[in-house]
């Protein structure tokens, strides 16, 4: 596994985004783990976060695209952050934008914010994470009905690699939409680097965590 792949799963729990325990996803699925990335909560684990981002879409998409969407409201952050690192890192300009819950009426009216979306305008999708590619559903009519636009793919923090219908929610996003996918990191890596491992004075991932892991992956696993 790459250094920063490993870096990235320590960065996760220094911030408390990747946690172990009880907890029930959007899909409604009991889950031993959980990734929230609104515990990115400073301007110095933002300006991380989105190193992260951008070496993960460079790797698999290369930087030839005009516009990142993040989809309200987590997505918000994540699409200045990556920008912002995208720059920074590789010298690209890339425009943000996010969508609204609520079409704004005045002012700067409509439902997006930051950039416009225009015809021919090439986007990649940003978010936290998916597990069963229910989000990818309201996302994708909100872009498609600014314009003649080509949604290249979806990058997301941390791959649950859980089913969506019969395959991978990434995989069933794959074919359903024709997007590419890429993650950070997947659940695989990060089982790999933290059980019965110490980081800081803790194994983080035990035996009685990784059964729990492996059990719910016997019911929910790609």
């Amino acid at each position: 596994m790459e250094r920063y792949k490993e870096e990235f799963i320590e960065f996760m729990i220094d911030c408390n985004v990747l946690k172990f325990g009880d907890f029930v996803t959007k899909s409604g699925r009991k889950t031993p783990f959980f990734v929230n990335t609104g515990f990115y909560r400073s301007g110095s684990q933002l300006a991380r976060l989105g190193k992260y981002y951008a070496k993960a879409i460079n790797e698999k998409f290369g930087l030839d695209f005009d516009i990142l969407f993040g989809p309200a409201y987590k997505g918000i952050p994540l699409t200045v952050a990556t920008t912002m690192a995208i720059s920074e890192e590789y010298g690209k300009d890339i425009k943000y934008c996010s969508n609204r819950k609520e079409v704004k009426d005045h002012g700067d009216t409509g439902i997006l914010l930051g950039s416009p979306i225009s015809d021919n305008d090439k986007v990649i999708i940003i978010e936290d994470v998916t597990t069963a590619g229910t989000s990818i559903k309201e996302t994708l009519p909100i872009i498609k009905a600014q314009g003649n636009v080509s949604v290249l793919g979806l990058c997301v923090s941390v791959d649950r690699m859980e089913r969506g219908e019969k395959k991978s929610a990434l995989t069933e996003i794959e074919e359903n939409y024709g997007l590419k996918t890429t993650a950070i990191v997947t659940m695989a890596e990060v089982v790999e680097h933290l059980y019965n491992k110490p980081y800081n004075g803790k194994v983080i991932i035990d035996d009685e965590i990784k059964g729990r892991i492996d059990a719910y992956y016997e019911q929910y696993g790609a």
